[in-house]
C-alpha cells in the first residue's frame, strides 16, 4: 500500500470517519472540508494520480464514480453536488493517491479555481 495519509487510513493506522467501504474502495469525510459536505472516495489500489491510470483501471475508475454517486445520495445531496479529481501539482493535487472529492450542501460556483 502506498505510504500516503490515504494508505494509512486504508490500513487503519490513522482514524477516519468512514462512510463507505468495499473490497476496492473507501469513502470518508474530509478533515479539511471545503463545503458543508465534503467526502473523499479513494481506491484501495495505490494509484498516485489519474494520469497514471491505464486501460486496466477502467472498471475501478467507473466503480469510484458509482461510489461517489452512492455516498452523495446517502449524504442527502438532493440539490446537486460536484465530483472533483485533482491531477498533479498544477491541478491542485496534494496527496498522491487518486481521490475523488464529493462536495455539496451549498451552491458551488464556476469556474472553481
Amino acid at each position: 500500500m502506498s505510504d500516503t495519509i490515504f494508505g494509512k487510513i486504508i490500513r487503519r493506522e490513522i482514524p477516519a470517519s468512514i462512510v463507505y467501504e468495499d473490497e476496492f474502495a473507501l469513502a470518508f469525510k474530509d478533515v479539511n472540508p471545503q463545503a458543508p459536505t465534503h467526502l473523499l472516495v479513494i481506491p484501495k489500489k495505490p494509484l498516485p494520480k489519474l494520469e497514471e491510470a491505464t486501460d486496466g483501471d477502467r472498471e475501478l475508475l467507473g466503480h469510484l464514480l458509482l461510489i461517489a454517486k452512492k455516498v452523495a445520495a446517502d449524504a442527502g445531496l438532493k440539490n446537486g453536488y460536484r465530483v472533483v479529481i485533482n491531477n498533479g501539482a498544477d491541478g491542485g493535487q496534494t496527496v498522491y493517491h487518486l481521490h475523488l472529492h464529493v462536495l455539496g450542501d451549498r451552491p458551488l460556483g464556476w469556474p472553481p479555481g
